[in-house]
């Protein structure tokens, strides 16, 4: 490991501003993009990520910098993916000037998180995000597919999405994103970021979502692609009991009731009250032949 990096390292309000003029780079809407400009909310993001000095991070949407920076002072090494030319081009030339003796343990792909299928250098073990607010879900799910190799991610999302994602069973916002997100992991609130951290400041609070690996897969013979396949189908009418809800994915109403009862689940419950692997044993029980 380098000696630990100066102080002044990390971008704060003025640097953002100053390097987004010379960049020409204007944060867009369309791209979700908030850039942290606050050096000690970006160290916070660290600590409560847990990042160690032999972590391999991958880390989603960098912009500027402002959490790269602290990534590369606590990590091994730090892969960032960055959708925008302008933005991936210049990460090099920033981490060189402020990091100079950690310049080689830093990679930027310039590609789109939610179609990337590989990585350079070694596998990630952590993936560190201040995630867009508009990919945030599907970017998560394709990286934790993607890559088994990431044990712990810490996520910044909409305050929204960070209470959907931690939902238990039974919660009123427990849906599509919770159960998915439980297939990989075990998921919890890690915090709240205030809006006042971010140029431009977002019309919304921000949430941080810690998601640590399941060291045991859900046991079942259903693939992933099934399970979900039950998971979409039972929040597409979350108000119908699961009876109606699925008749759809198992091809009428009976079949669907079959399929529940088998799994021991109610064919009157409803798929808000349902655990992953409630969801992975109808999967399990759907009769063979049926769409």
């Amino acid at each position: 490991m380098s000696s630990s990096p100066s102080p002044d390292a990390l971008l704060g309000p003025a640097d953002i501003r100053e390097l987004a003029a010379v960049l020409g780079v204007r944060p867009t809407k369309q791209r979700g993009q908030n850039f942290v400009i606050d050096a000690n909310t970006v160290r916070r993001i660290v600590r409560t990520a847990g990042v160690r000095p032999d972590d391999v991070v991958v880390e989603v949407g960098p912009g500027l910098g402002s959490l790269t920076l602290a990534l590369l002072e606590a990590a091994d090494r730090v892969t960032a993916v960055e959708i925008d030319e302008v933005l991936a081009s210049a990460l090099p030339a920033t981490i060189a000037a402020r990091m100079p003796d950690r310049a080689d343990r830093f990679a930027v792909v310039h590609s789109d998180a939610m179609h990337i299928s590989g990585l350079p250098g070694p596998a990630p073990t952590a993936l560190v995000a201040n995630l867009p607010y508009n990919v945030a879900v599907p970017v998560l799910l394709h990286m934790l597919e993607t890559f088994p190799s990431i044990e712990r991610t810490l996520v910044m999302v909409q305050a929204e999405v960070a209470d959907r994602l931690a939902a238990p069973p039974g919660s009123k916002v427990y849906g599509v994103p919770s159960v998915k997100a439980n297939w990989y992991a075990e998921v919890k609130r890690a915090g709240s970021i205030g809006r006042t951290v971010f140029w431009p400041a977002p019309n919304v609070d921000s949430g941080l979502v810690a998601l640590t690996r399941r060291t045991e897969p859900i046991k079942t013979s259903a693939s992933r692609r099934e399970v979900f396949a039950v998971v979409d189908a039972a929040f597409a009418q979350r108000r119908k009991t699961l009876r109606a809800a699925l008749a759809g994915w198992a091809g009428s109403a009976a079949a669907a009731e079959t399929a529940l009862v088998a799994a021991g689940v109610s064919p009157q419950a409803r798929g808000e009250s349902l655990t992953v692997e409630e969801f992975a044993r109808i999967a399990e029980n759907k009769e063979p032949g049926q769409q």
